[in-house]
Parts: structure tokens; sequence; C-alpha cells
């Protein structure tokens, strides 16, 4: 078994987080062998578990590269197709073995570094919009609306018809929630005067998302899917369930790819990227060496949409 270098947790390390050697991927028949190319961080998977897991755990769920060894089984690209894909765990890696559901090939027009941001985020804003059904002229809150999420959340909400309004804490970011079809409001107070809603999308939790679930509309959903500002909401439960047939949806990525194939999924999103309907925004490009720097700059919000590493030699 060869060898390869992978972003590890190691204790000695800033951030706690460096590239080092680790045995190299063995596919199963229905996996390929990617060349990664480049790779974007996700809070959720650094926010905690790179910082607790044990020396060696290996981050990374997002990557984007080039098939090096198809499937044994003949399914999915052949070699030398350029992919997107999904793995829970051990992405940021100079080789991954995906199982090909997982993975779909890219439209020419779109660059590795776009399609490193629609994994996780991309997967996450399209899955959770679909909770709310026909989104055709119907009022969508999205909070956390200038993150990796929120700003793809925005743009296919409004695609899809939807009358959007993102919650953005920092005046500075109000511009890119607008380009991304929203209405940028600073807080939920805000909001509410453009409401009630047929779908809330939250990723912060706390008092947020209590307030939140207020501003629904009567049958309107709220779905769940981060927790940045604490995992504990206190809820009036009057307000909220005598608005009449109101819904809180936790939203769960894998527990939801469980059910359909990310490949698919991860195709669709590609092609809107190739016609430019969607617009992933990469504040950060830099190679992945700055893994322990980006990471922390991740976690500490202090950049707008998505950072994206490239796997270098």
């Amino acid at each position: 078994m060869g060898t390869m270098r992978a972003v590890i947790v190691d204790p000695t390390a800033p951030g706690r987080l460096a590239v080092g050697s680790v045995a190299a991927p063995v596919p199963g028949p229905a996996e390929a062998v990617v060349r990664v190319a480049a790779i974007s961080l996700n809070p959720g998977e650094l926010r905690n578990r790179a910082r607790f897991s044990r020396p060696g755990w290996r981050p990374g769920r997002d990557f984007a590269g080039t098939v090096e060894q198809p499937a044994a089984d003949g399914s999915g690209p052949p070699a030398g197709t350029r992919v997107v894909g999904l793995v829970d765990g051990g992405t940021f890696a100079e080789l991954v073995a995906a199982r090909t559901g997982s993975l779909a090939a890219l439209p020419e027009a779109v660059t590795f570094a776009q399609a490193a941001t629609l994994p996780v985020a991309g997967l996450t804003a399209l899955l959770a919009l679909e909770r709310g059904g026909l989104l055709l002229g119907r009022a969508v809150l999205i909070t956390g609306a200038s993150g990796g999420v929120g700003h793809l959340a925005c743009q296919l909400a409004r695609a899809a018809g939807a009358r959007v309004v993102g919650v953005v804490r920092r005046p500075d970011r109000a511009a890119l929630v607008e380009a991304a079809g929203a209405l940028a409001v600073s807080d939920l107070a805000a909001a509410r005067a453009h409401g009630p809603y047929h779908l809330v999308l939250d990723s912060v939790g706390a008092d947020t998302l209590a307030q939140a679930l207020e501003l629904l509309g009567p049958g309107g959903v709220c779905v769940t899917f981060g927790s940045s500002a604490g995992g504990e909401a206190t809820v009036n439960l009057n307000r909220f369930y005598l608005t009449g047939g109101t819904t809180l949806y936790g939203f769960y990525l894998f527990d939801e790819l469980a059910r359909r194939p990310a490949g698919a999924e991860l195709a669709r999103l590609a092609a809107l990227v190739a016609d430019e309907r969607l617009r992933p925004h990469i504040a950060v490009e830099a190679p992945w060496t700055e893994i322990a720097t980006r990471a922390q700059q991740l976690l500490d919000r202090d950049v707008p949409g998505k950072i994206v590493l490239h796997v270098t030699p």
C-alpha cells in the first residue's frame, strides 16, 4: 500500500491541523479514486471535530478533481473525467476513494474551485429549500445569508420564484446578499415587516431560531441545519402552534443523502453554475498548506461565502 499527503489532526501544529503522510486509499468495487485539485472548508466539520478529535483524524467532505482510477464494477465516470464529489470525511487529501453515486462529471465551464463549493453548502441549500415545496411567489427567509450555504440558498430560492429576505449582521455584506437576489436586512426584527414566511432556513440557532419560528405563516416550515450561535433555544410554543400547521424540520445533510444519491443533485448544481444561474462566492483561494490559518479564518467568520484551498504538489 502506498502513501499520500493529507490534512490530519496534529496536536503539535498551529490550529491542530497540518499536512502529513497517510496511507493511500484502497477503493471498493463501486468506488473511483479521484486526484483532488480543490477542496472547500465547512465550519461544521472544523468547529469541534478538528479541535478535539484524536491525532491522525482526517477532516474534509467537499472535493473536486480528476478520476485517476475508475470503479472496478464499471459504474461511474472513466479515468480522466473532471468530477465533483462528496465523502463523509477525509477529502482533504491528494487522493480520495468515493462511491460513484456521490460523484458528478463537471461541465468544462465549471472550474475546480467553483465545483468544490457545491457538495456540502450547495446540497444543503438545495435540499433544505425543497422542504418548502413550490416556492413561486412565496416569502422565504434565510439567516446567515452571506455564509456559504446562505448565499447559495438566496440564489436558488430567487431562481425558484420566491421573494427572498436574507439576514446579514454586517452592513458591508448586504450588497453581496442583494446581488444574490435577496432583500438584505440586519436582524429578524427588520425581517418581520416582510413576512410572514412560507419557509425559513436557519443556520444560527439559539435566540435566532426561536424568533424565526414566530415569523412563520400558517403552514410554514422552518428548516434548521446549524447552530453557530448555540445549540439551545427557548421557543414560545403558543405562538408556534397557534399559527396553524407550522413545522420545525431538523436537517442533516448525510441523513438526507441516505435516501437519494448525491451525484444527481451535484450534477444539477454544476449545470446551474455552468449556465451562470448560480454563482458561488469564493472569498479566499489559497494552497492547502495554509489549512490551519484558513480554518481559523472561517471559524472566526472573517470572510463571507466560501474558502477554497488548492491541493498543490
